[in-house]
């Protein structure tokens, strides 16, 4: 198969899902983004401030963060409810083990 039939057959899908199902779960996209947006710069202005760089642990929150958007427009998502209990659980690994390398 040739690199241009495959880029052409993933946009395809890409175009189904974004238009389809993903639309029908996570809602507007655009509202969305703009809803993640305002949280990543929370998360971020905080990262900087205190840590001076954003670390894996609010590179959790902000995938946590994203999934509570989502769950803001499909509530009932199990999948979303999972994830954001993934995230949590490895943001949680990430800040402390970085904690205790700092000490």
């Amino acid at each position: 198969m040739s690199k241009t039939l495959r880029r052409n057959e993933t946009l395809d899908k890409a175009k189904a899902l974004i238009n389809g199902p993903r639309a029908e779960e996570y809602g507007e996209a655009l509202t969305t983004h703009k809803n993640i947006a305002t949280g990543w710069n929370i998360i971020a202005k905080n990262a900087l401030a205190l840590h001076g760089e954003i670390t894996a642990g609010h590179v959790a929150l902000m995938m946590d963060w994203v999934k509570t958007c989502r769950l803001c427009h499909t509530i009932s998502s199990e999948d979303g409810w999972l994830d954001k209990v993934g995230y949590s659980s490895l943001g949680s690994e990430f800040s402390i083990a970085k904690d205790t390398k700092d000490n």
